[in-house]
């Protein structure tokens, strides 16, 4: 019988995955911002690679593991064998980016760019005056928009890339249009500019008197908080969602400035990448901004293999920051915030461990922006013990939550967290691999993808309508969710509110399956806290429990003396005790919620960490409420243990009769068990619930009439411990 071996792969491989080729330095434009220009005629064009050097290359690093290639420059069409360079690099790649400012498209060039890949076309200004000021290059517009053209009447699809600066930024906004116009894809450039590698004084300052200021930095290229939060519960530093095999990714970090273990400046850096550089002239690094002659490998000497498998891993130890880096940017508070990086530095100052003023001041308004942020944009809000944060770039100081939310809000993370991330735009899913769909009725489609993540598409109930009206991504334990709306949503949620956490319909969909996982379950029914105990009420939706619910309410405020005497509980608070620490014959009731509650069992270690009144103790089942309300406006955030389940029966008298026959009990407590979105997993880890709550939970028959008489047997049950 053969053996098999079961493999696990801990870490990435280290290979050359992705390489980027600068054809050349020169340039038809002189672009003003620009840190490694050098003249079409430039006398460096004779030591640039041919392209016999250049297939050579390429295919030594196929061989090692190469499928994507970045082309850039300079302005890589100024070569007139750009089109068999171009062919020959992406014909075998799995995919490509070229970079250029596409005033040297042609018909021809923009027929070959339809082979599918990332086509980025600069964008200097919003009109001619502005582009041609910062090219120096008369006619320079009206060439873009040219080779613009050319790529549109090729339906070779492109992204408009704007290059900010101080020149064009009192027109940004008509750059946005313009851009907007050419194509449905467009990004942003750089938000900071880089000092010019050669250091030459005037170029620099040039360069420098083109920078936005700190603030106009940050409003371009916005921190996302949760980033960073997100990476540290994952224990991934400053890698993103590509590496955990997401089609979805997350906010791009600033891998530069991740934190140094030590003064090696380079070696976190090094041992992380999985791409490389090469220049116009043959040298490979691990990184473009890479100018130091001693950190790059000449490729004409050596091969390919040496450079990635020797070369660059030596690197690792050759750049140390001294003193200079460790009594500044390396012991710094605001380094998760900065964009610093050694190889900025030695743009900058020469010297690899120097700080940049410039980019300190903008790490200041980055801090400045987060906390303006996280005020602005997040909320918190508990339910079962579970703390849900939610974020969005919407501000929520001029948003109405509804009212229901408002006993669950609390000011900041629990003990168990997670976090719903909206935005306000729909994912382009063309050509995402979403794997095995489980799930299938309107309104939501769900996938689930190799990594464990949950992808939810709402889709609309006639099968050939092909529109999606949200997107949402969910980690494999529904801890992180980011939700994707259409940005018509936005209109409404002024309008009307914010209805839902999630912004579905319900939030069981969400609330469920990490309900399961926390040995609880979510279920149709009514539920008060009366004298301290949890009373559960179950019935279908005409049994009574809106109904239920009023009587006691009203025998609450009749014996506590007043409407307002009814006792009320932030998020989080979870009480305990009976009509013992009340006195004989009061009533406290609290409403949880008439339509939905949660049953949860808890144990000790579980019940003493919750911030409540509970002191430590054995487990217990516990009845929380919810949001989602029937007739009856009360709902509570608060829970209590659960003294009994009561499934209900209308009747002329009133009468609460043991149930003791675990069938029926099961057979009515699955009929009530909310099933949003049911898989095998799911079910198993409720059914395991169920089954415990029938062996441990006293179940009762309450029967009764709207006099209000059963009220009385009801404080009795929760007398009788």
């Amino acid at each position: 019988m053969p053996e098999y071996w079961k493999l696990e792969v801990r870490a990435m491989p280290r290979l050359p995955l992705e390489g980027s080729l600068d054809l050349t330095y020169r340039c038809n434009n002189a672009c003003r911002h620009c840190w490694l220009w050098l003249p079409p005629n430039a006398r460096e064009q004779q030591d640039e690679l041919s392209f016999d050097e250049i297939r050579r290359i390429a295919d030594e690093a196929r061989a090692l593991g190469t499928r994507r290639w970045n082309i850039s420059g300079g302005e890589p069409m100024l070569r007139p064998d750009f089109p068999e360079i171009f062919d020959y690099l992406t014909r075998k790649a799995v995919s490509y980016s070229l970079n250029t400012n596409g005033t040297l498209i042609t018909p021809e060039i923009a027929q070959l760019l339809k082979r599918k890949g990332t086509k980025m076309i600069a964008l200097y200004g919003a009109t001619a005056e502005v582009y041609d000021a910062v090219t120096r290059h008369p006619g320079g517009f009206d060439a873009a928009m040219r080779g613009f053209a050319y790529l549109r009447e090729a339906d070779a699809g492109f992204t408009v890339q704007l290059i900010p600066m101080a020149a064009n930024w009192h027109q940004w906004d008509q750059m946005i249009e313009l851009a907007q116009s050419l194509s449905p894809l467009w990004r942003v450039g750089a938000a900071w500019l880089y000092l010019s590698s050669d250091g030459t004084p005037a170029r620099n300052r040039e360069i420098a008197a083109q920078r936005l200021s700190p603030r106009d930095v940050i409003e371009l290229d916005k921190p996302d908080p949760a980033y960073g939060e997100r990476m540290a519960e994952l224990g991934l530093g400053g890698r993103g969602a590509e590496e955990q095999g997401s089609e979805f990714p997350s906010a791009p970090s600033h891998p530069c400035s991740s934190a140094q273990s030590d003064d090696r400046l380079f070696a976190t850096c090094i041992a992380g990448r999985r791409d490389f550089h090469i220049d116009a002239y043959g040298m490979m690094s691990w990184c473009g901004f890479i100018k130091d002659p001693t950190l790059r490998y000449d490729l004409r000497r050596g091969t390919f293999r040496e450079a990635w498998e020797e070369f660059i891993p030596a690197c690792a130890d050759k750049v140390r920051g001294g003193d200079e880096w460790r009594e500044n940017c390396g012991s710094c508070e605001k380094r998760a915030d900065c964009r610093w990086c050694a190889v900025y530095a030695y743009l900058e100052t020469g010297r690899y461990s120097a700080p940049i003023p410039y980019l300190c001041a903008v790490a200041d308004e980055a801090r400045k922006f987060k906390a303006e942020w996280q005020e602005k944009h997040r909320r918190y809000f508990q339910i079962a013990g579970i703390t849900v944060r939610i974020e969005s770039d919407l501000d929520f100081d001029e948003v109405k939550f509804k009212d229901e939310f408002a006993s669950f809000a609390v000011e900041g993370p629990g003990d168990d967290n997670v976090t719903l991330r909206h935005y306000f735009e729909l994912p382009d899913l063309k050509g995402k691999d979403l794997l095995q769909e489980l799930y299938r009725k309107p309104p939501w489609a769900i996938s689930r993808q190799k990594n464990g993540a949950w992808i939810y598409r709402g889709i609309l109930p006639h099968p050939d309508d092909p529109e999606l009206h949200r997107v949402a991504v969910f980690t494999a334990d529904h801890r992180h969710g980011t939700i994707y709306s259409p940005p018509r949503d936005l209109e409404h949620i002024r309008k009307d509110g914010w209805h839902s956490l999630s912004l579905f319909p319900t939030d069981q969909i969400w609330l469920a399956p990490l309900l399961a996982d926390r040995h609880a379950v979510l279920l149709h029914s009514a539920a008060a806290i009366v004298n301290g105990q949890g009373l559960l009420f179950v019935g279908h939706s005409d049994a009574g429990k809106s109904t239920t619910m009023e009587m006691l309410k009203a025998a609450g405020e009749q014996r506590s003396g007043g409407a307002g005497e009814q006792r009320s509980g932030g998020a989080g608070e979870q009480r305990s005790g009976g009509a013992g620490e009340q006195g004989r014959g009061e009533l406290q009731v609290e409403i949880l919620c008439d339509d939905r509650n949660v049953i949860r069992k808890w144990n000790s270690s579980a019940i003493g960490n919750q911030k409540s009144k509970i002191e430590n103790r054995k487990s217990e089942w516990r009845v929380h409420g919810t949001w989602s309300r029937g007739d009856v406006a009360d709902v509570s955030s608060a829970s209590a243990p659960l003294r009994a389940i009561l499934f209900l029966q209308q009747d002329t008298h009133n009468a609460i009769l043991p149930l003791t026959d675990r069938r029926e009990i099961w057979r009515r407590l699955l009929a009530t068990l909310i099933k949003p979105m049911v898989t095998a997993e799911w079910w198993q880890k409720e059914l395991d619930v169920l089954e415990q709550i029938v062996k441990e939970v006293r179940c009762y028959t309450m029967k009764f009439d709207q006099s209000g008489a059963i009220v009385a047997p009801l404080v009795a049950l929760t007398d009788n411990r």
